[in-house]
């Protein structure tokens, strides 16, 4: 079974109660998102493989250690662009692809709708980012698509999430780890996390 790590840290946890408000607007929400995404950039890449290297100092020669392999981040869209920037800031190599899904009404049942991925992604660390890990629907739908492309070493990056998300990930998806700022209660009758954040990509973009 898959890891599920939690990180717990104070900073962290002072973002996330500005994110969860519903009286925060637009800006400040967006920054909070971004902020505690590389907050996170810490915890989920503790475990990348690394390499030595020969570096030349001002004073003499030393062995230093670098990434082994790309980094490729993917957001799913629209929310998950929300997290890339402030990872980005901590893996500035970082490539990033973008996966877009959308619900189909009658069935519930996710689709994609666009894909765009670097060459490198087979060879990569995969981290599959989005604020939300719900039912997990379009979460393992955006998994199966980058395995369908070759990516082997995934992981996933999401703020707040569902128990039931989180299992479903974890029985169909055993190989991929998951990392969230918080784990909630429960979903509601229709979906919702709670005690959540609401419509992340609505208060993201400011769209309701």
């Amino acid at each position: 079974m898959s890891k599920l790590v939690v990180v717990d840290h104070p900073l962290i946890d002072h973002k996330l109660s500005i994110i969860r408000n519903k009286e925060t607007g637009t800006r400040l929400f967006r920054q909070a998102v971004n902020e505690v995404g590389g907050l996170m950039a810490y915890e989920i890449t503790r475990d990348l493989p690394t390499k030595e290297i020969s570096v030349t100092t001002p004073i003499t020669s030393t062995t230093c250690k670098v990434l082994a392999k790309e980094v490729v981040i993917v957001p799913i869209l629209r929310a998950g662009i929300g997290m890339v920037e402030g990872i980005q800031i901590l893996i500035p190599t970082a490539k990033v692809g973008h996966i877009g899904m959308y619900r189909d009404e009658e069935t519930m049942e996710p689709h994609e709708y666009y894909a765009k991925f670097p060459k490198e992604l087979p060879e990569s660390s995969v981290l599959i980012v989005d604020p939300m890990l719900a039912t997990g629907g379009s979460l393992d739908a955006a998994i199966n698509a980058v395995k369908s492309r070759g990516a082997k070493d995934i992981r996933f990056v999401g703020l707040v999430g569902a128990p039931e998300g989180v299992k479903r990930i974890q029985r169909l998806h055993p190989d991929v780890d998951i990392y969230l700022a918080a784990l909630d209660e429960k979903l509601n009758e229709v979906g919702y996390i709670v005690p959540g954040l609401g419509d992340c990509g609505d208060r993201l973009f400011g769209t309701k």
